[in-house]
């Protein structure tokens, strides 16, 4: 039940988005605060699925986590800002796009990774190092880019991230470690609390300015999707262009393609309140980014690499959240 539940979890974000629109003031209230913790406790989630072996991975996929990371940290912001330009989208919804592309991988790659038939252990692996330093990078892509908007904080943003995103990550990979036991009994149940937690956020945001987001729904999906196409794609054609495996350049496609955009949400409440429709991309991002990653996980599940038959199975993957996310 709890898996079906969570597995569904693209369908929740859009219905409670939908009630946020026709009645918002159900969930206007979700906001400040609320956001916050939520998000942490999405991240926490996150932690007490990595165990220390993951972090013993790096060492033996040094070459395909770095291009993953520098990928993930050129391409997508990149591509936010190129996209929010080229829909000539106002500065709130331009930001927001900056700011969602600026952000980590979201732990929902590492499912799409799984149904795709590529490596999981090096999505996890990739999720986990964009996540432990986003607090340099996001704030840095959002002081260059989106600062062309308006004023960026980026010392906030970079405390931000370390409070709400990376230290519950840090404790969660803490508990796991020293009260396994304990914490496999509990962490069954943190993917179906992850995705409560991120309804929330995403029909909150929505609650707060629904008819700005009807009035530019469909710019802001062109450019979000624009975004994460170009993720997809260049992610695996440079990563077979640099000659890595075909099972190693799917997995990056995917990790680079997918982003945290329940830190987005977060970071855009708290840090660019006199932009109240910055948080607006996220819930989209959220939306397409998982059907766009589900389909190309459908299309090479079918197409199969010679030598890498179990890739696949190489490790549990991470329990689906908004990342996206949320990864």
């Amino acid at each position: 039940m709890l898996q079906r539940f969570t597995a569904l979890y693209p369908v929740w974000i859009v219905a409670s988005s939908v009630m946020a629109l026709i009645w918002p003031d159900t969930l206007r209230w979700f906001s400040g605060p609320w956001v916050v913790w939520a998000l942490s406790i999405v991240m926490l989630s996150m932690g007490l699925t990595l165990t220390v072996d993951d972090f013993r991975r790096l060492g033996k996929m040094p070459g395909a986590v770095a291009l993953g990371f520098a990928l993930q940290y050129t391409i997508m912001p990149l591509a936010g800002w190129s996209a929010g330009r080229l829909c000539a989208l106002e500065p709130g919804l331009a930001v927001g796009l900056i700011l969602v592309a600026s952000c980590p991988g979201g732990t929902a790659s590492n499912l799409i990774t799984y149904l795709a038939r590529a490596n999981v252990a090096l999505s996890v692996v990739m999720t986990m190092v964009s996540t432990l330093l986003a607090f340099i990078m996001t704030p840095l892509w959002c002081e260059v880019l989106a600062g062309q908007y308006v004023p960026v904080d980026a010392w906030g943003l970079c405390r931000s991230t370390l409070q709400v995103v990376v230290l519950p990550v840090l404790i969660g990979v803490f508990c796991n470690w020293k009260f396994p036991r304990q914490i496999a009994g509990v962490a069954r149940f943190s993917p179906a609390v992850s995705v409560v937690a991120i309804i929330f956020i995403a029909g909150g945001i929505v609650a707060q300015s629904a008819e700005s987001v009807i009035a530019h729904a469909g710019r802001v999906a062109i450019a979000v999707l624009l975004v994460h196409l170009l993720g997809f794609g260049l992610g695996y054609v440079i990563a077979r262009a640099l000659r890595f495996p075909i099972v190693s350049a799917r997995t990056i496609s995917i990790e680079v393609g997918m982003q945290n955009g329940g830190m987005a949400a977060m970071l855009a409440r708290k840090h660019f309140a006199s932009q109240p429709m910055a948080g607006v991309p996220a819930v989209f991002s959220s939306v397409l980014q998982t059907l766009v990653g589900s389909l190309l996980a459908a299309w090479w599940s079918r197409r199969p690499m010679d030598g890498h038959a179990g890739a696949h199975t190489a490790r549990k993957p991470v329990a689906p959240v908004f990342e996206g996310n949320a990864r």
